[in-house]
């Protein structure tokens, strides 16, 4: 990515004080788990070390270290029965969730041959669950259990982890970046005007304003052939270009690509939302003829750019793009009632990753509907298969939400006009689907993602305390 950000994630584990002098052998026992647990935490997030917790100061000093690293997310492992003292104090002043972990250690007890110390050290790990996630919704916060067991692995749990990272991240990301808004939305599009101070407050995403005159100029100091000539042929091996792509075909939107590419990083963007409604003449109208493609050319690379001005969805794309690699701007586009299929896509920037049918194509065409001027379109191709759809949109009082669903891409004839779309089938089916998903209030757009993705989404919404209407899956 353009702009790398890694997640920050609180990890401890608890047990009870009283067992180890009574036990000695618990002492090593507890470390080589618990050293071990702290392996299986994905490298792609910073592991912050709460240590091992057997009493209330050992508690406190693991919340100091985890609010001092404004952490994402807290796992906690049960190594044995603990009181929920020894987790409260952790966790106590922070505003994200508690994932509890509990993995036995061996799968099933020998029953004739434990001990005490056997087995409070390696069959007890399911006793305390209760009782935190009792005083967990006490405090009023946001908590999760795994649970599982070490002996002879689980897929299950270990997967269940790294999602809860793959989540964490996205927090991370809305944190340590910022969005850039260029122009202001489509006019008259009200369900895609936003408040950016509430965004800010709600979400942690702070907005940068730019103005077009800006952007026109941006390329004008770049001056490195080499640099665009590898950025031409980059383009040149993203796109197939109808009437066929050369390096001087793409020079200019190379340089632009260059530069943006470089005022991304400057400004630390992960999302640009933009809407230029000008004359598109002169240098306007030659930035304007190229846009799209220019800013397929970030999404590639991580930072989510929408068209029309819409924040809220560009915060989608990039969600998706965190979680699952894809991250496509779509919405409602037609639906075939004769195959019960709805048909969705956009016109505008996409992203590459998602075209795994074919390779994207770029086309010129004199008009863009609906808005000022004309220029190059891109059409993305997504693959047959499972697909996963969010949105975000927001109540009366600013509140966010999320609104998901999951269908499957099935082959068929598709638009040829330059705009990505697909044929996606609902198990609702696409009457039922179109009632329902819109009934839900989202905004007009929506990001799509190859794959089904709901389980984690469910994860993002419960670190960033916001409801998800799930429609379908």
């Amino acid at each position: 990515m353009l702009v790398e950000t890694k997640a920050r994630v609180g990890v401890f584990a608890i047990a009870l004080g009283a067992y180890l002098p009574q036990f000695p052998s618990l002492v090593p026992e507890f470390e080589g788990q618990y050293a071990d647990f702290k392996k299986r935490i994905p490298d792609s997030v910073e592991l912050i070390d709460g240590g091992l917790v057997t009493t209330k100061e050992l508690a406190m000093a693991a919340g100091d270290r985890f609010r001092a690293a404004d952490v994402d997310l807290v796992i906690l492992q049960l190594l044995t029965y603990a009181t929920s003292y020894n987790m409260l104090p952790a966790v106590r002043d922070l505003d994200v969730p508690v994932v509890l972990v509990n993995l036995q250690k061996k799968r099933a007890p020998d029953y004739e041959h434990t001990d005490t110390a056997a087995w409070l050290g390696t069959l007890y790990a399911c006793g305390a669950v209760g009782e935190m996630v009792a005083d967990l919704e006490r405090a009023g916060k946001r908590h999760a259990v795994i649970t599982g067991v070490v002996e002879g692995g689980d897929e299950h749990a270990q997967a269940e982890i790294e999602d809860w990272c793959r989540a964490a991240q996205v927090r991370r990301r809305f944190r340590d970046t910022n969005l850039a808004q260029i122009g202001r939305p489509y006019p008259g599009m009200m369900d895609l005007y936003i408040d950016e101070t509430n965004l800010y407050h709600r979400m942690g995403l702070y907005t940068k304003q730019f103005d077009w005159e800006k952007m026109w100029a941006i390329a004008d100091g770049v001056t490195d052939e080499a640099a665009i000539r590898a950025k031409a042929q980059d383009i040149l091996d993203t796109f197939d270009i109808e009437g066929g792509g050369t390096v001087e075909k793409v020079w200019d939107m190379a340089k632009y690509v260059v530069a943006f590419e470089q005022w991304v990083k400057d400004e630390q963007l992960a999302f640009v939302a933009s809407h230029y409604d000008g004359f598109a003449q002169g240098v306007a109208g030659k930035l304007d003829s190229m846009l799209i493609p220019a800013f397929s050319m970030l999404i590639k690379q991580g930072t989510a750019c929408a068209v029309e001005g819409d924040i809220k969805v560009a915060m989608a794309m990039s969600i998706l793009k965190t979680i699952a690699g894809t991250g496509q701007l779509s919405e409602m586009y037609s639906i075939d009632f004769d195959e019960d299929i709805c048909i969705i896509g956009h016109s505008g920037s996409g992203d590459a990753d998602i075209s795994q049918a074919r390779k994207p194509t770029m086309k010129i065409v004199p008009v863009f509907h609906g808005k000022t001027g004309g220029g190059y379109l891109t059409q993305f191709y997504p693959p047959a298969g499972p697909v996963t759809y969010l949105g975000i949109t927001q109540d009366r009082d600013g509140h966010f939400k999320f609104v998901a669903a999951e269908g499957v891409n099935e082959p068929g004839p598709i638009f040829t006009f330059g705009d990505t779309n697909m044929r996606t089938r609902f198990t609702c089916g696409a009457r039922e689907f179109c009632d329902r998903w819109s009934e839900a209030g989202p905004t007009h757009h929506m990001a799509a993602a190859v794959g089904r993705h709901i389980d984690t989404i469910l994860k993002v919404a419960k670190i960033f305390n916001v409801p998800v209407d799930v429609i379908t899956r």
